[in-house]
């Protein structure tokens, strides 16, 4: 059962010989190594490459490091990373022809100064692809480090319809699972709820935690998770440092400063583990400098970190919908609109919320998320919004409908099977 990531893999191959390092970043386990070194791989056979002209090393590997006289044992035992002399070697070993050779490279950070060698790479003029997977290549910095010279290709966890497409059941069920365990690839394989919630469990607690604890030198590493756990209840809200901050000296008698919060809240993100939505004042034209909202890369960890309690369909289905706008490559943003409205013969106020405005280059569309929308009344609420904004670009809702329609105000009622699989 082979998952076609058709959307990196094209991506990939668009960068193909751009002069460019082609850094492949993205959460720990969505399939990075397998898109370079199986789909990248195979793609480039197909198009009449010689094998011995792609040259791929896995620095994580006991067969590859042994190729280069080093061990895995030894590395570990001393904390050392691997010697670039001695990879260094090995490559120049194996350039023996003409023509452009292609290197796949896989857990580069564990290369003793590789930001040296492949400079050195595009020097030489090898098209060169690179992943890793621990906290020092998993945040921005690395991208940060090639700017101009780098180009980032980021891999999300499995979308629902790349979920769907592996498995043998119906929507609803797939769905569910969906929902629940996320779109980390290995999830697929597992049969019982037991086995995927301890992978995530697992996952979450003893490589994405530490990793990030490792890398910020953190002390109080309770509340870092505890926070984490707060920003999971908080998928929809808008969440303010300050509030944060309250809610745990309220709630959990510890004392922790909105600045260290914002530290910590950045350091999810520059992990990949959640991402930072702006609020947009669609009037006003201008971003709002807070409150922000917060949306999980992944809905399997998202759950872990609340040991799959707080399993809420409308958050998750919020969530969802901002994954797969991100999959698809629209920029994402919260839109604000202030509106007067009389209430009793008095002028108030409102500030009306449009879930998701998404961009992607000269297309714009207004979102709003509804779980349900059976009820006039709950239609006209999610509609407010969207009406008040009077320019001419799509607006929808999308809910859990059998079907989609356009209704009498023009606004586009989807139905979620419908946006999730087309």
């Amino acid at each position: 059962m082979e998952i076609q990531r058709e959307n990196y893999l094209n991506r990939l191959i668009e960068a193909k010989n751009n002069g460019l390092i082609k850094i492949i970043s993205g959460l720990r386990r969505v399939g990075k190594s397998y898109l370079m070194n199986n789909l990248f791989y195979k793609h480039l056979l197909s198009i009449g490459v010689d094998e011995d002209h792609i040259i791929k090393f896995a620095f994580d590997s006991p067969s590859d490091l042994s190729l280069i006289g080093e061990s895995i044992i030894d590395l570990s035992i001393k904390k050392r990373r691997v010697d670039p002399y001695k990879f260094l070697e090995f490559i120049r070993n194996r350039i023996t022809g003409d023509g452009k050779y292609y290197v796949l490279l896989d857990e580069i950070q564990e290369l003793e100064g590789f930001e040296y060698v492949l400079n050195d790479f595009l020097r030489f003029g090898y098209d060169t692809y690179v992943s890793g997977s621990n906290s020092r290549f998993l945040s921005s910095d690395v991208v940060t480090e090639f700017r101009g010279r780098g180009q980032e290709v980021r891999v999300l966890p499995l979308t629902f319809k790349e979920f769907f497409a592996v498995q043998n059941i119906d929507f609803d069920t797939a769905y569910s699972e969906y929902s629940v365990y996320g779109g980390l690839p290995y999830i697929i394989h597992m049969k019982s709820d037991k086995a995927k919630e301890e992978y995530l469990l697992n996952l979450l607690k003893e490589t994405y935690l530490k990793d990030l604890i490792a890398r910020n030198n953190l002390k109080n590493t309770d509340e870092f998770t505890e926070l984490l756990c707060f920003l999971s209840s908080s998928i929809g809200g808008l969440v303010s440092f300050k509030k944060l901050s309250d809610t745990f000296k309220t709630k959990k008698n510890l004392s922790i400063s909105p600045n260290t919060i914002s530290s910590y809240l950045h350091f999810f993100e520059e992990a990949f583990l959640v991402n930072r939505i702006r609020r947009y004042d669609i009037k006003g034209r201008g971003y709002i400098a807070s409150p922000h909202k917060y949306y999980f890369s992944d809905m399997g960890l998202r759950n872990a970190s609340l040991n799959f309690n707080q399993l809420e369909q409308t958050h998750i289905m919020e969530n969802i919908i901002f994954n797969e706008l991100k999959a698809r490559g629209y920029d994402v943003e919260v839109g604000n609109i202030s509106k007067i409205e009389r209430n009793n013969g008095r002028q108030e106020r409102k500030n009306l919320e449009i879930d998701f405005i998404a961009h992607r280059s000269s297309e714009k569309i207004y979102i709003q998320s509804a779980y349900s929308v059976e009820s006039r009344e709950k239609r006209e609420q999610e509609e407010r919004g969207l009406l008040s904004i009077g320019d001419g670009y799509k607006k929808c809702i999308i809910t859990n409908t059998p079907k989609s329609y356009q209704d009498d105000n023009g606004i586009e009622i989807i139905s979620y099977s419908s946006f999730l699989l087309n």
